[in-house]
């Protein structure tokens, strides 16, 4: 603690600080001289491109990968192009850009994930320089070509090259370039000699930074900041201008005196800070320069580069790796010389405390009398925050937990929050686990995607725990770990198939939410058939299953987990597949071993496939539904000779099939048609196609009575049905004459009501009477009270005795013009009921 601002160094108002990350675990013979180095953002991993200039076949290139500790993490011959940068994307994947415009892609391992092109014009002239730069759509690749054209891609996920505007008067390359992103575009910004050029989509725009020195005669090195919202431009006098990348404001303008080109140069401004800062590093030395005429000068011992990032700049050099930042503002107030901030006095106040020194009293008293606890108390959170040693982390902590139990309001969750992300902070910044994040990054990163990060570097059990530290949702957090861990597992090729499945099932028993279908997925692609189908058993939800069965070939596996689901859907998805993929033969010979898809597949052949429909029963033999099939194809034939051929096989297979009803009827309606089709050309009424019934109903309305009889006689039509249907007719056509004919032809075996109610129903009364005497004495009152014959009616009731029918025709009498009947009736009843 006491030499916490040992390596502060102030410039302006504000103090800038160089701490220590790790020392290096990598053994570089030569540092990282004759090295091309790319370092993701984030405290992510590093990448070495050794010897990138050889170009004999003997002495190739060493790519190497390392965490950001130094320690290895993949290294392999390349044996590609020559490469002219390298880059890291949002995700940590390696981009490696040659120089005939190819683009390759390498996982943290180094293994080769795909590649893409620049295009042609980028193969055909060749690549200058390139900058991998992040978007708000993703990572994209700018390069400069050998025809001295910019070529850009914003997001290299979704390949869309735009080819930017000439940059007028260049006759080479540039002095400097860098890639802004403004409004949700990328912009190129070039500098050629002191002359500024924006360019976009369409236009080459020339622009001038407002109070450049006018000492300046080139702009020999440009720098963005993290954000893109702030620019520095060092020229060649030795001036670093700083200010918004829209070049619309000036910020400030600092004369490093030295006018030798730089090796690099980067942003260095703390979120939220008032002064804008830049670092300029040349050959063994790094300048720091701010709003005011100062500087800060470090020397450095070996070839270092600098990575930039959100609250500052790493530098990593062959033997340490060191974060350069401005002090955080908490930080500040508590550890500056003298300070009087509350949090500094609250500090003082818990060591004196543990000391057991009655100055904690006084201490205390002072902040409480300014009633500046709370703020002293905020002010040791965050600052342990910003602290890198778990010391100094602890410290501030204890001074906050101190200076809370004398507050009864103070809300314990930034306390509580800060603790958590610093044991997660700590555990990730392990030497073996190499993310050196800051407190800062951490909540831009989010936790979800530090999480990604390690299952990305296959450090599961450290995920893992940090969910459950941290108690993440399970399907965002231990579950989705998990399924990453078996995705990998599967992949591995030292253990059998049995031990990895059960090792997997094992482990993921009680996760939830996990789809075993994935890590399913995962081992068919790594060739393990075997074990996918192992772990497909472990999968609950059969519509999951069955797509990678169908997938893997395994088509009767994924046939019987589809009808086990009782999913039809699924079912058909699976038979359709099968159809389309297998021959006729054996795609039947699959059915017929599954008697559920069978079915199904037949319901689906009725609607769509009736020849295919055919085949199946021809192949199974089944007469009986062969004879079905023929009846129904029969009714969608226009010609009578062809629907009757297809009725003389239906017969012949309801014979084979031994069903002589269906035999019969089929043949009877063959007899019907023919009858049918010589009527017609005999008469000229259309009748081919009608049923018996209709058929007998049309010949009686128009007269023909005895080719109706004939087929009452052929077709053996009960004799209810054909004098009902007689009689109807007749009405319909009014033929009374007939109709009394047809009552007196012989006795009728539905009764002589039925004649009364037809003659009511077409308005004809006085026929209607002439059948109420033949009506049976049951039907007497009703065939009255249809007639209007109130007297017959009521004779009848009282003659039968029958107090039912003497109410129906009570209720049907009229109390005015019926007074008599209604008394004798009445009387009748009486009678009945006494007896």
């Amino acid at each position: 603690m006491a030499f916490v601002t040992a390596n502060w160094n102030p410039l302006g108002e504000a103090f800038y600080r160089k701490i220590e990350l790790y020392e290096m675990g990598w053994n570089l013979k030569d540092g990282l001289r004759e090295c091309l180095v790319a370092a993701a953002p984030y405290g992510g991993p590093i990448a070495l491109l050794k010897g990138h200039n050889r170009r004999s076949p003997s002495a190739r290139p060493q790519l190497e990968i390392y965490s950001s500790s130094g320690v290895p993490l993949a290294s392999f011959t390349w044996k590609s192009g020559v490469v002219k940068q390298l880059g890291w994307t949002v995700s940590d994947d390696l981009l490696c850009v040659q120089e005939d415009g190819t683009v390759l892609v390498y996982d943290l391992f180094g293994g080769f994930k795909r590649h893409f092109s620049m295009g042609n014009e980028v193969s055909q002239s060749q690549v200058l320089e390139t900058k991998i730069f992040h978007s708000p759509y993703g990572t994209g690749v700018a390069i400069f070509t050998g025809a001295l054209r910019f070529t850009l891609a914003t997001n290299i996920d979704d390949i869309k090259l735009r080819r930017l505007p000439e940059v007028p008067g260049l006759q080479g390359a540039p002095t400097c370039w860098a890639v802004l992103t403004q409004d949700r575009q990328s912009k190129v910004l070039v500098a050629n000699g002191s002359h500024l050029f924006v360019l976009d989509n369409t236009a080459c725009t020339h622009v001038t930074p407002p109070g450049l020195s006018p000492q300046a005669t080139s702009i020999v090195h440009m720098c963005v900041s993290f954000s893109y919202k702030y620019l520095a431009l060092l020229t060649d006098s030795g001036h670093v201008w700083m200010g918004t990348s829209n070049l619309k404001e000036k910020l400030s303008e600092v004369d490093t005196k030295i006018k030798s080109s730089p090796k690099q140069m980067a942003w260095c401004r703390r979120p939220k800070s008032q002064q804008p800062s830049a670092v300029v590093m040349w050959d063994g030395l790094l300048v720091v320069v701010g709003e005011c005429n100062e500087t800060i000068q470090y020397h450095l011992d070996d070839d270092s580069i600098l990575v930039p990032e959100l609250d500052g700049v790493r530098i990593i050099s062959g033997t340490h790796h060191e974060l350069l930042q401005e002090v955080p503002g908490a930080c500040e107030e508590i550890f500056k010389i003298a300070s009087m901030a509350p949090g500094a006095l609250l500090l003082e106040a818990h060591k004196e405390y543990e000391k057991e020194s009655q100055k904690a009293d006084e201490y205390l008293r002072e902040i409480k009398e300014q009633s500046l606890l709370s703020e002293a108390v905020r002010q040791c959170v965050e600052a342990a925050g910003h602290e890198y040693e778990p010391e100094t982390q602890k410290t501030l902590l204890r001074a906050a937990s101190f200076g809370k139990c004398f507050l009864s309001n103070f809300p314990p969750e930034q306390f509580v929050i800060m603790c958590r992300d610093l044991r997660v902070l700590n555990a990730v910044r392990d030497f073996t686990v190499g993310i050196p994040l800051t407190h800062t990054q951490f909540k831009q990163m989010t936790v979800q995607v530090l999480i990604d990060r390690l299952v990305y570097r296959k450090l599961y059990p450290l995920a893992i725990e940090i969910c459950r530290y941290l108690k993440t949702p399970e399907y965002q957090g231990v579950s989705r770990v998990l399924k990453h861990w078996a995705c990998y597992k599967v992949q591995q090729k030292e253990e059998s198939d049995e031990i990895i499945a059960k090792t997997v099932s094992v482990k993921l028993a009680d996760a939830a939410g996990i789809s075993y279908s994935e890590i399913a997925t995962k081992a068919y692609e790594s060739g393990r058939t075997e074990l996918a189908i192992k772990l497909l058993e472990f999968e609950p939800r059969s519509g999951e299953q069955v797509p990678l069965l169908l997938k893997m070939k395994k088509s009767p596996l994924a046939l019987s987990k589809a009808i086990e689901s009782g999913d039809t859907d699924l079912v058909y998805t699976v038979v359709m597949y099968l159809k389309n993929e297998l021959n006729r033969g054996d795609f039947f010979m699959m059915l017929r071993n599954q008697p559920v898809a069978l079915s199904l597949y037949k319901q689906f052949c009725k609607h769509q496939e009736q020849d295919t429909l055919k085949d199946l029963f021809n192949q199974d033999d089944d007469h009986e539904e062969l004879g079905n099939f023929y009846v129904k194809s029969s009714y969608k034939e226009q010609r009578l000779e062809a629907r009757i051929a297809l009725l003389q096989s239906a017969v012949d297979e309801y014979y084979k099939a031994k069903n002589e009803f269906s035999a019969k009827t089929t043949e009877d309606e063959m007899r019907l048609l023919r009858f049918q089709r010589k009527l017609e050309e005999e008469k000229g009424e259309t009748l081919v196609g009608f049923s018996l019934h209709e058929t007998m109903t049309t010949l009686l309305s128009v007269g023909l009575h005895k080719h109706a009889e004939q087929l009452y006689k052929d077709f053996r039509v009960p004799d209810k049905r054909f004098w009902w249907l007689k009689l109807k007719a007749l009405a319909v056509k009014e033929d009374w004459e007939e109709l009394e004919k047809f009552a007196k032809s012989k006795k009728s075996p539905i009764g002589y009501l039925p004649f009364v109610e037809v003659c009511i129903k077409h308005h004809n009364k006085p026929e209607a009477k002439k059948y109420v005497s033949k009506v049976t004495p049951e039907q007497k009152v009703k065939a009255h009270l249809a007639v209007g014959d109130m007297e017959g009616a009521a004779e009848a009731a009282i003659e039968r005795r029958n107090e039912s029918e003497i109410s129906t025709v009570l209720s049907r009498c009229s109390t005015t013009t019926d007074q008599l009947l209604m008394e004798r009736l009445n009387r009748a009843k009486a009678t009945v009921a006494k007896k």
